[in-house]
């Protein structure tokens, strides 16, 4: 799994840091995602889907490694 977040679609609504905080913080001064884990372990896949599946801005794109 790869994740890419997009920081300008970002609303900081900080769901994903909610669900998935071991790959997800926000930035102090705006909330923005930071993206702590781009190629997250399989133990974390799941809360990673869901975070993006709740994202109110889609800023989370996930996609399967080859």
């Amino acid at each position: 799994m790869k994740i890419i977040v997009d920081e300008d679609k970002c609303c900081g609504a900080g769901q994903c840091v909610l669900i998935a905080p071991e790959v997800f913080d926000q930035r102090d001064d705006d909330g923005i995602v930071i993206l702590l884990d781009p190629e997250p372990a399989a133990d974390q896949h799941a809360l990673v889907r869901e975070a993006a599946a709740v994202c109110p801005a889609a800023a989370i794109e996930v996609t399967a490694q080859a």
